[in-house]
C-alpha cells in the first residue's frame, strides 16, 4: 500500500467523489482496515408514500459504508451481491448510523455485515454485502 493511502484517506477520497452520498449528507465517523462507521440525518424529503423514510435511503447509507469498508485497503472492490432487512421504521429527524464490519477478506471477494442504528442505539436494519476485488488501486 502506498504510505499515503491509509484506510481513512481512501474512504474520504471516495466520499469526496461520491456525489450521491454527499447529497444524502453522509459523514464518515470512523474507519480502519475492513471497517467503516458512517452517519446521516434523515430529512422530510426522504419520506415515502406511507409516511416513513424510504427504505432506499437506509439501503444507500449501508451500501456506502460497505463500499468505504471494502475498498479501504486500496484494492478497488465492487458489489457482487447485497441484501437488507429492515427491523424498525425510520422517521425524518432520526440520525441513522451504519457500522460496516468485515466478515471475510479473501483475495477475490470480501463479505461484510452492516448494522444500522438510530440515534437511540436501536438496531433498525441489517445489510449484508459481498464484493469482488479487482486488484486495481483506488488511489
Amino acid at each position: 500500500m502506498n504510505p499515503s493511502s491509509t484506510p481513512s484517506s481512501i474512504s474520504h477520497h471516495m466520499l469526496r467523489l461520491d456525489k450521491f452520498s454527499q447529497w444524502l449528507g453522509i459523514e464518515i465517523m470512523e474507519v480502519s482496515e475492513g471497517y467503516c462507521k458512517a452517519k446521516m440525518k434523515l430529512r422530510e424529503d426522504m419520506i415515502n408514500g406511507l409516511g416513513v423514510v424510504h427504505g432506499g435511503v437506509a439501503f444507500s447509507l449501508a451500501d456506502s459504508a460497505f463500499a468505504f469498508a471494502c475498498n479501504n485497503r486500496n484494492n478497488l472492490s465492487l458489489a457482487l451481491d447485497t441484501s437488507i432487512n429492515f427491523t424498525k421504521p425510520l422517521m425524518p429527524g432520526d440520525e441513522l448510523v451504519a457500522e460496516a464490519k468485515e466478515l471475510h477478506n479473501g483475495k477475490s471477494t470480501g463479505v461484510y455485515l452492516v448494522t444500522l442504528y438510530n440515534q437511540n442505539n436501536v438496531q433498525v436494519g441489517l445489510f449484508k454485502g459481498t464484493c469482488f476485488r479487482t486488484g486495481k488501486p483506488v488511489l
